[in-house]
């Protein structure tokens, strides 16, 4: 009876105990939170991101929450203009040309990790758009590096060679353009008159924004600006352009095999990658350089990073991940790469066999190093709180620049424009 009653005394007990560890177990556990966009990129590599700090972190669990680029920002807008903060995750995804509009319009809203993160081994680009009052605020994820892609086989027919597409400025780029045109029938760029992505492309290279240092509106004398302008206009006027409407249509005109190049951001590598068929015929060179001072053969387009809600209850795991994974793990930039396409911004990272790798595609040349060399030479300009806006006055003014309207024109009705929307 003794030994029963104490049997049964030491169950009960030891279901309390059992009932007390995992209650203790559920409680120290942690869910970050994470919004971001597009199930193929961004919330696949941060599933792996997450699957990475939990092997030594076992009791910290991501929630990614896949919403559409634009449901992300007005969510996030919504919330932080009411000033009701309970719904927001732990972790947002803000594309770089949005970063500096949130950061000033909220203070207070995003963790600093200057005191964590050691933002010297990353693109210096991508470090001064997250930055304000002297702390950084985000943690610089993928880049949007950009690159000449151009067909080899309709290059060769005009007779030009690989190494002549290296370093060349804009103007040489319409003069090999208007030569591929007469031996190939080929035009040399596809080019949708109603995105002003090439303009930013040009401007950036040039070391230049649509805002000074200060973040005040840089339009009538901003020189890049300008030479972007004119140069776009030069492109439309030598006839080397095929007109695109929309994504789709622009995919379409290298895809299809109508034109001799792109320029624009690397996330495109996997799309020009996909034609079987054209393997072996494309190459990378770095874009054409403006006629401005300080010019170079680099820029960025598009691009996003990592934000900490100031008000989250994991604020602290949830920095330690993005710094254990995303400042640190060498490794986790080779398999986005090689999964996703993804250059991140960590300059650590381009020593690793991926980037070092031949791509059999583009004839065994090593692309993505070529792309990693070309990210540390992207200068580093203040995207400011108005980019969209002013993309938006640009993009108005690009018919009157296909029709001919003097650059001048066209920059005082794009100042005049941005003046109307910022105030």
């Amino acid at each position: 009876m003794y030994h029963t009653v104490t049997s049964r005394f030491a169950r009960v007990i030891g279901l309390a105990m059992g009932v007390s560890v995992l209650a203790v177990a559920a409680a120290q556990a942690k869910e970050i939170t994470v919004w971001c966009w597009d199930p193929n990129f961004n919330v696949a590599i941060m599933k792996e991101a997450g699957e990475r700090y939990q092997k030594t972190h076992p009791d910290v669990t991501l929630n990614i929450v896949d919403f559409a680029k634009l449901d992300v920002e007005q969510k996030l807008q919504t919330a932080l203009s009411s000033g009701v903060t309970d719904a927001l995750p732990d972790i947002v995804l803000i594309e770089d040309y949005g970063a500096q509009k949130y950061l000033q319009s909220f203070p207070g809203t995003f963790a600093a990790l200057s005191d964590v993160v050691d933002y010297s081994g990353f693109a210096p680009y991508k470090v001064q758009l997250m930055t304000m009052d002297g702390k950084v605020y985000g943690m610089p994820f993928d880049s949007g590096v950009t690159g000449m892609y151009y067909r080899k086989d309709y290059l060769e027919q005009a007779g030009f060679k690989p190494e002549d597409m290296q370093g060349i400025t804009w103007d040489r780029y319409i003069e090999i353009g208007k030569q591929v045109e007469a031996k190939t029938g080929k035009k040399m760029m596809g080019l949708d008159p109603n995105d002003a992505g090439l303009i930013r492309i040009m401007m950036q290279s040039g070391g230049q924004w649509y805002f000074d240092a200060e973040g005040k509106p840089n339009i009538v004398g901003n020189a890049a600006l300008k030479a972007a302008l004119e140069t776009e206009g030069k492109l439309l006027a030598a006839g080397i352009t095929k007109p695109a409407t929309g994504w789709a249509d622009w995919v379409g005109t290298f895809t299809s095999g109508d034109v001799a190049s792109v320029i624009t951001g690397v996330w495109i590598t996997g799309t020009v990658k996909a034609q079987a068929d054209q393997s072996n015929k494309w190459g990378v060179a770095p874009i054409p350089s403006l006629g401005v001072e300080g010019a170079t053969n680099a820029s960025n387009l598009g691009g996003s990073s990592w934000y900490v809600l100031e008000s989250s209850a994991e604020k602290a795991e949830a920095i330690d991940m993005l710094n254990e994974v995303y400042a640190k793990d060498i490794d986790f930039y080779q398999k986005i790469l090689q999964d996703r396409g993804a250059v991140g911004s960590l300059l650590a990272a381009r020593g690793g066999a991926a980037y070092e790798a031949p791509d059999a595609f583009f004839g065994g040349e090593k692309v993505w190093q070529n792309f990693s060399d070309w990210l540390a030479k992207v200068p580093a300009v203040n995207y400011g709180v108005f980019t969209n806006e002013a993309d938006a006055a640009v993009t108005a003014q690009l018919p009157a620049l296909t029709k001919g309207t003097p650059v001048d024109e066209v920059l005082k009705a794009i100042n005049d424009e941005v003046a109307a929307q910022i105030q």
